[in-house]
Parts: structure tokens; C-alpha cells; sequence
């Protein structure tokens, strides 16, 4: 688009402007008498509204295919016109061939949009007397104006002495012309002004610049820059001024909090000024994000683990070294690569550091892998933390990339020996041990931890069994009961078990509560012995437990049918994978605290094969 194109465009919205009011567009709905299924009528659908989008840096470092995929997703948004703030091209050149070749490369950009385009030279784009020429010839002018709406657009060139990054100006001649264009537009409702570089905070003389913001202080206003790759609002001069980010511009890409992100701004104007919408471009995706043929294709991947840490297990209380192995499995017919790194603690080293590699169609690959350290206490061990990618490259498809994490640590070995049958009472007398403790959960609390400590809430139990039952009892340590029988045990004070009964290669990497046994049991503040276990999953037939309150809190039995493992398991069982937990409301339910023995098998600390009992 050049520049006599742009003001055909700006002729065009400054005779809407001028066009008779249009009325708001009204819902024809039926008559309902009473109440109503929707808030209100009053659609928001103001004629003098609109929307527009921005543009921020494309160069100064820039990265390939990002300013492109802005655009694309632009046309997926459909804004009305697309601003800018310059910095399309590398520049800093005096070769005109090589000026042509990057003016033809990014204007066959802007051809894919299919709406207006309106250009804002930055420092990437004029820095000499020669680009200053070659901007010219393309676009006509270098800085110009339009109204739309009763809104001034005010394009101005920071780099009209073209003296380079950090040293922008406003010279005589533009700000004249300045002077008189917001003179003659002196009633708009709003005034939205475009440039490079932020000549607030620059520390080289800006020339005519702080005349421009006395020109603009006592008008409606809001700047939008970019140059700095990094997004800062500021609120100055009465008004909004944003530096913007980047669309493909170089930046370490650190986050919307560093200001560092690719982005696209989206704005509806209103009578009451703009209101901004930052949007990254990882998060605008079309309607072909996902399509029956790629869902069909890598859902069922994704479903699998392709990278997975096999459990480690150690049957003494301290570890200094053992082995295990990173299986990578490509179940897709194409090619997937893999990459990811181990990061040590101040427990464990790895004897892999980083990897990367591309797994063949249907195969599966098996990395040894070893851990070691000082002797330290099995519960005190820390993981090591595995953090990589997958990418599935499926033929005729976009490549699809996930994350993948994984823990890697020893997973101490319990044992599951046979005991006289327990009698499921709530009197805890026939345990000979509870061996387990609150010294070894995992606290999870929100917002706020226990302050009374163990006498806040604390939880001793163990785990037998005998030809028929799995057997759990477990004495809690409660200050303050809060269930009631009309609601379910994780929504209130509650003993909780989990109970994965699939073989061990297929228990020691769930991550979820699906396939699993759930069942909570809740104390009846009044005194009342519950008798209904919660769960959810299967609950097997026989399953038997009592929740008793005592002087201190309450206590749990439960009984397990040893068939439901022989059951999961396909024939005699040989483990079973437990994980008990305590849920402790205090202060009428306003702060939780969750106590796990094992990690949260669907949290991030969770590790493979932890709470793995194996029978004797």
C-alpha cells in the first residue's frame, strides 16, 4: 500500500465521520413475563464505537515468521484498520538495492492483510538521507493524519532528523504542521497519536517534542510507541502513554511481567477513550487450532507419556546411588524429536545433563540413567527435576509441540505383610503400630499453613493386611471439626485414600485420580459414627470403614477387598500403590491445609512408583 493509498483510506473515514448518526441496532426477542434468562437489552453495539488494532516492532533484531503470524491472526480478528509504530525493515543502510529488497519483502507482508494498513516510519527505517528518500518514493509522506469517528489519528516521524536509536526529534517543519492539524481538529472527541521512539524519556535533545505536549495537554489523548522491545504504560501529560513491545522485533521473550512479549494491540474506542487489549500471539489461533484429522492423529500421543522417568526403587531409609532408565516412546508414524534437560539439587546429581534427539516412527528409545550423592535420609531426597519438549511431526500437519516434565528420584519400598484380621470399629487398640506420621506429609495449604502446628492437625497411621482386607487405620489430630453429612469429604474435614490397584508399570506413573479408588470419610461433629465411606472410581463390593470422633479429633478404619486388586491387577496381585491424606479446615472453613504422606499424585512434586507397597 503507498501513501496516496492510505489517504484515500483517511478521505474515506473522515466521510464517515462527517455521515449522518446511525441509530443503535435493536434484538427482536420473544415476549417473557417474569423473570428473564439474560441480564439486559441493551446491546453493546454504540455506532460511534470501533475497533482498530496495533502493530509494534518487526525489526532491530527481528525473528522470522512472527511479524507474519501477527498479521495472519489479524485477519482472523478482523479489526477495521491496523496501526503501527514503525520499524518494519533492518535498514541502516545506504544500499538502495538492498533498501528495495527489504521495503518489497515487508510491504508483501502487508498485501496478505485484508484491511487498511496505516505506516509509521521508525529508526530501522530512516536513519539516513538516502532511507529518508527511499520512504518518501514508497509512501509520500512520513508523517500525516486522519479522523475516524470523531477520533484524530496523529502519525508522526521521531526519526525526522534521522540521527538514530535513543536521539529522536520533532523538528520545526513537523511541528508546525502539528500546531495547525490539531488546531483545525480542535473539537474531536479523542486524539490518538502514533511514533517510534518514546521522546518522553529520552535523554538527547528532542527538539519541538516538549512543545508537542503542551499542544496535547489539555486535550483528550493517548500515545502509543515502540523502539524499547518492552512493554511500560505510563500516565503523564493527562494522558496514557504506552510503550509497546514487540511483533517478531529481537527481545529475550521473558514474560508479560519483564514487558517482553510478541504481541498485537487491540483496541475499542469509545466515547470515553480506548480501551486496550494486549494480545500475545501465542494465545489468537484459527479455527483449524485443532481439526477432527489432528485430533485423531495426536490426541491419542498425547494421552501416552512419550518421555518417562521408570521409578527407582530403594529398600533402605538412606540413598547414595542407584540406576534407573528415561524411556522415550514414539507410538506416531512419523518422526518425534525430543529434547530436555536434568537440573541436580543439593541432594542428587544426574549422570545425564541435557538431550537431544529424534526418536524413529513406532519405536522406543531407553536411556540409562543414575543418580548419586552423599548418603541422606530416603524422605529427605529432593527430585531431579526433568524439563523438556516433545515434537510430534505428523505428515500433512502442523507440528504440534508439549511440554513434558517428569521427576526423578528413589522411590523407598514398602512392604504389605500379613496380620490378624483388624476388626473395623474405630477403636484403633488391635493396631500394634502406626508407623507413619505427619513428620513425613507433604503440607499443601491454602492460603496459609497450620500456625498451631501438630496440634493444629497432625495424623498417624498404618496399613496391613490379611487374606481378605487391606487394612488402613489412622488416629487425626484435630482443633477444630468442621464436617457435616450433606457434604462431601474433600470439601471439609476428612481422612482420604488413594488406592491405585493397576500393576506396578502401569500405577507408578499416574498423575491423575482416573483409574483409581477414591474414598474419603468425614467426622460427625456431633458425636454420630460415620459409617459411609465417600468414593469415587469402583468402589468395590465389601468395602468397609467407620469414622469415630475422639477427644483429640478422630479416627479412621477401612477395609479394602483384597479382590479389587486381584481384579485391577488380572490374577494374583503383587502391589498396590497408597497415598493417605488428611483435609483440615480451620476458622469456619476460611483456610485449608491438605496433608499428604506421598506427593500429590496429580501435583508437580510427585515422583514415579512413590507409595508403592509390594506384597510378602
Amino acid at each position: 500500500m503507498n501513501y496516496l493509498s492510505a489517504v484515500a483510506i483517511g478521505l474515506l473515514v473522515l466521510g464517515a465521520a462527517c455521515t449522518a448518526p446511525v441509530e443503535k441496532a435493536s434484538i427482536r426477542i420473544e415476549p417473557i413475563e417474569g423473570p428473564t434468562p439474560y441480564t439486559s437489552l441493551d446491546l453493546n453495539n454504540d455506532p460511534s464505537s470501533f475497533q482498530f488494532a496495533i502493530v509494534t516492532d518487526r525489526t532491530g533484531g527481528h525473528r522470522g515468521n512472527v511479524f507474519e503470524v501477527g498479521l495472519s491472526k489479524l485477519n482472523l480478528l478482523q479489526p477495521e484498520f491496523v496501526m503501527s509504530v514503525g520499524d518494519f525493515i533492518e535498514g541502516y543502510t545506504e544500499d538502495e538495492a538492498r533498501l528495495d529488497a527489504e521495503w518489497t519483502e515487508f510491504n508483501g507482508f502487508i498485501d496478505s492483510l485484508t484491511m487498511p494498513f496505516f505506516y509509521v516510519p521508525g529508526n530501522h527505517d530512516i536513519t539516513n538521507k538516502v532511507m529518508y528518500d527511499k520512504y518518501k518514493s514508497i509512501f509520500g509522506k512520513d508523517y500525516y493524519h486522519f479522523v475516524y469517528k470523531d477520533v484524530l489519528f496523529l502519525c508522526l516521524n521521531s526519526e525526522d532528523n534521522y540521527r538514530g536509536s535513543g536521539k529522536g526529534t520533532i523538528g520545526d517543519e513537523q511541528y508546525e504542521w502539528i500546531e495547525k492539524t490539531l488546531a483545525a481538529n480542535a473539537d474531536v472527541k479523542w486524539t490518538l497519536v502514533f511514533m517510534h521512539q518514546p521522546l518522553w524519556n529520552q535523554q538527547a535533545e528532542t527538539l519541538r517534542w516538549p512543545d508537542v505536549e503542551k499542544l496535547l495537554e489539555p486535550r483528550k489523548h493517548t500515545v502509543y510507541v515502540g523502539h524499547h522491545h518492552s512493554y511500560v504504560k505510563y500516565e503523564r501529560n493527562n494522558g496514557k502513554y504506552f510503550i509497546l513491545a514487540t511483533t517478531g522485533g529481537g527481545s529475550r521473550l521473558r514474560g508479560p511481567r519483564f514487558g517482553e512479549f510478541d504481541h498485537v494491540v487491540w483496541i475499542t474506542m469509545t466515547d470515553n477513550g480506548p480501551i486496550m487489549a494486549n494480545l500475545e500471539l501465542s494465545g489468537v489461533w484459527d479455527e483449524n487450532v485443532v481439526t477432527e484429522q489432528s485430533s485423531n492423529y495426536f490426541r491419542p500421543l498425547f494421552n501416552g507419556q512419550p518421555v518417562r522417568v521408570s521409578p527407582m526403587f530403594t529398600d533402605g531409609s538412606t540413598f547414595s546411588n542407584g540406576a534407573t532408565e528415561i524411556r522415550l516412546t514414539n507410538d506416531s508414524d512419523a518422526p518425534m524429536d525430543v529434547s530436555f534437560e536434568l537440573a541436580a539439587n543439593k541432594y542428587l546429581t544426574s549422570s545425564i545433563i541435557r538431550q537431544s534427539l529424534t526418536i524413529a516412527p513406532n519405536s522406543v528409545e531407553i536411556l540409562p540413567l543414575k543418580l548419586s550423592g552423599k548418603a541422606a535420609s530416603v524422605a529427605a531426597l529432593e527430585p531431579v527435576a526433568l524439563r523438556g519438549t516433545v515434537t510430534f511431526h505428523g505428515e500433512g500437519m502442523a507440528d504440534i509441540t508439549m511440554d513434558v516434565t517428569q521427576n526423578a528420584r528413589p522411590a523407598k519400598k514398602e512392604y504389605l505383610a500379613k496380620s490378624a484380621t483388624k476388626t473395623v470399629d474405630g477403636n484403633l487398640d488391635d493396631w500394634a503400630s502406626l508407623p507413619f506420621s505427619e513428620t513425613e506429609m507433604y503440607t499443601e495449604a491454602n492460603p496459609f499453613s497450620h500456625k498451631g502446628g501438630k496440634a493444629d492437625g497432625s495424623v498417624r497411621f498404618g496399613i496391613s493386611c490379611d487374606d481378605e482386607f487391606l487394612y488402613i487405620g489412622a488416629d487425626i489430630t484435630d482443633d477444630e471439626l468442621l464436617a457435616v453429612a450433606s457434604s462431601r469429604p474433600y470439601n471439609q474435614d476428612a481422612f482420604q485414600v488413594i488406592v491405585d490397584g493397576r500393576s506396578e508399570n502401569i500405577s507408578s506413573f499416574g498423575t491423575s485420580l482416573s483409574g483409581v479408588l477414591y474414598i474419603g470419610m468425614s467426622p460427625y461433629v456431633d458425636g454420630t459414627n460415620n459409617t459411609t465411606p465417600f468414593t469415587s472410581g469402583n468402589k468395590p463390593e465389601g468395602l468397609k470403614g467407620i469414622t469415630v470422633k475422639t477427644d483429640k479429633g478422630y479416627a479412621t478404619e477401612l477395609a479394602i477387598p483384597l479382590s479389587y486388586l486381584s481384579e485391577q491387577q488380572g490374577g494374583d496381585w503383587k502391589t498396590a500403590r497408597i497415598n493417605v491424606g488428611v483435609n483440615d479446615f480451620d476458622n469456619d472453613y476460611s483456610h485449608r491445609t491438605n496433608l499428604w504422606w506421598q506427593p500429590d499424585w496429580r501435583g508437580a512434586g510427585s515422583y514415579p512408583g512413590s507409595g508403592t507397597f509390594f506384597r510378602k
